[in-house]
């Protein structure tokens, strides 16, 4: 995975520990931790729990996006927000969708 510093450059001047965590721990060293749990995996976690938490704003669309960059397919998204619209909300599965379209380019 390619340095992340998506913190830094919104909130670092702002926020600078919590960019720094953001960038350093979260993607430098939780998502680097291919050895436990694949990157392809994480980005299917994230997805749902990004939707079960109702964050439906670009922090979802990004982690679609990077679910497709991990080989995600588009026909496995469909299945992965069908599966979760029932343990975390049909109107969140909606809002999903859209995103998910966009990303897949559907």
């Amino acid at each position: 995975m390619a340095k992340v510093t998506a913190g830094r450059d919104e909130l670092g001047e702002f926020a600078p520990k919590f960019a720094q965590l953001n960038d350093d721990v979260l993607f430098g060293e939780v998502w680097a931790r291919e050895d436990k749990l694949s990157a392809r995996d994480r980005s299917i976690v994230t997805v749902t729990a990004l939707m079960a938490g109702g964050i439906l704003d670009s922090s979802l669309k990004f982690h679609i996006q990077n679910a497709k960059n991990h080989g995600v397919t588009a026909e496995e998204m469909a299945e992965i927000l069908t599966h979760a619209a029932f343990y975390a909300g049909w109107p969140k599965a909606w809002a999903a969708f859209r995103m998910a379209k966009e990303v897949y380019g559907e």
